[in-house]
Order: C-alpha cells, then structure tokens, then sequence
C-alpha cells in the first residue's frame, strides 16, 4: 500500500490581481460587484495587500508531512484557489498513491464545508480507482484542545478580572445548519477547551457572515460586542486554524475597533498555524484512519 494525504484548505488570492478572480469562483462564476471587489481590495491592503493563508497552509502541509513517516505522500488542495481538490488527489494518483486520507484544516465537520472538501476528493478518488478516507471532524484531538486552552489562560494575564471569553467560528446560513452536527461539536470543543482552561464563564459567537440576504446564525461578533457589559473581551476563534483575513481583519481590525470604540479591552489567542504539536497530533490521527 501506498499512502497519500490529501491536505485541504479554502485558499486565498496570492496576489492583489487575484481577488476578482478568486472571489467570482467564491460566488459560482459570478464576478463580484465593483463596490464589492473595492471593498474587498480594501480589507486586503490592511493586511498589506495580501493574506498570509497561503504561505500558512503550506507551513502546515510540511509539518504534517515531517510528522509522517519517511515517503509518505502529502500534497495540498484547494476549495476556491490552485491546486484545487481535484488536483491534489490527481497528483497523489499519479504519484501512486492507492490509499488516500483526506484531511480538512478546519477542526468542526459541516456537510456545507467540510462535506464538501471531501465530497469532491472522494468523487475524483473514484475515477482514479484510488481508497479515499476522509477525517471527518478532529476537533476531539487532544493536542489541539491543549494548545487552544493555553493560547486562552495566556491571553486571560494580561486583561481585566471581568473579561468574556467568547468562542467564534465562521457563521454559516441557516437552512445548512438544519439537523447539522456543526453547532454541536463546536459547543462540545469550547466546553472542552474551557475545562481545560479553567474557566467558570463563556460563550459562543459567530463571525464572518457571508453577504447574502438569508439569515445567517449569530450573534455575531460585533452584535455581542455592542452588548457587552463587561470591561474586557477575549476572543477565542475556534474555528479557524491559521491567520487569515477572518482573523486579520475581521478581528484584529474590525472586532478590536468595535470595543475599544467602547472601552472594552481586547485580545484574541493566537492561531494554531503549524504548530509542532497539533500538526504532529493529526499526523496521527491520519495513521489511525
């Protein structure tokens, strides 16, 4: 047997030229409006014109790939930006890969995100004759947990007595969410972290709602923080395992500004990225699969 790992990610624009582009395949061949795309520009050059996901994920695939044993066959694909799915899993076909186990950097499964990773890798598995195995959910892992729990007690030194810990993940629409396991193993995850933290208070928000007239599940972020009656705000954002524009600027821009606009401290933990642990835990957690 020969094994592959197909590591999969949402993907970014690497360059400012390939925001329209990247956001037209975002919205299903429907190029976004000038306003849109300005503001989209916009969110980009507070960053510095790009997002750092890209370098990110593949600091993520090494660390998986170093944490495997010697030939093993790890290679990247992308939902919205090359190498997409399809061509991961080809060239781990073409590298001769006969068993392929499919793992998502999001730590939650949900059929509209996770299911989708894997129901394109798995359909082009199947026109390769390859065996595709997918990981589901690892948002149990231990060293995962671990590190965020660490990441939130850090962050609690250095802010008011009073602070909220509130866990975010990427809000999605609500008819996906219907009979969706997605709330509750981010419920379960935050719980977990929390215990192991040793917190006595927290909560759960949402944040980075797509633009569309349908309802999307909330509170979002800036919703709780416009309630907030506490002196400090600590946000924990779960769902996401890198830096990115989600964590860039949706949080450190937007969500600081919102409560410091309200003389609310703020802070965030930091992200996992390619931290020797967690990415040596889901090595793992691929060899049990």
């Amino acid at each position: 047997m020969t094994l592959g790992v197909l590591v999969m990610a949402y993907g970014t624009p690497r360059t400012p030229a390939d925001i329209e582009a990247y956001y037209t395949h975002i919205r299903r061949g429907r190029p976004p409006t000038p306003e849109l795309l300005a503001e989209l520009t916009a969110r980009y050059e507070a960053l510095g014109g790009v997002s750092p996901l890209a370098r990110r994920t593949e600091g993520q695939r090494a660390a998986i790939e170093a944490a495997l044993p010697a030939g093993t066959l790890v290679r990247l694909g992308q939902k919205h930006a090359a190498p997409f799915v399809e061509n991961g899993l080809d060239a781990l076909a073409d590298e001769g890969a006969d068993v392929v186990v499919g793992l998502v950097l999001a730590p939650h499964f949900s059929s509209f995100s996770v299911g989708q990773y894997h129901g394109r890798a798995a359909s082009t598995a199947e026109e390769r004759g390859v065996d595709y195995r997918p990981i589901d959910d690892w948002s149990d892992l231990g060293a995962w947990l671990d590190f965020q729990a660490a990441a939130v007690t850090e962050q609690l030194e250095d802010l008011p007595a009073d602070t909220t810990v509130l866990f975010t993940a990427h809000s999605l629409p609500e008819r996906v969410l219907e009979g969706d396991r997605y709330p509750d193993h981010l419920a379960a995850s935050a719980g977990a972290i929390a215990e192991r933290a040793g917190l006595t208070a927290w909560d759960i928000g949402w944040q980075s709602a797509g633009r569309t007239p349908e309802p999307w599940r909330g509170p979002d972020i800036l919703e709780v923080i416009d309630s907030l009656s506490t002196s400090g705000l600590l946000v924990c954002a779960q769902g996401f395992t890198s830096d990115h524009l989600e964590i860039l600027y949706d949080l450190d821009i937007e969500a600081r500004a919102r409560a410091e606009g309200r003389g609310i401290a703020f802070a965030r933990t930091r992200s996992v990225n390619n931290d020797p642990a967690v990415m040596a835990g889901l090595a793992q957690r691929v060899l049990l699969t």
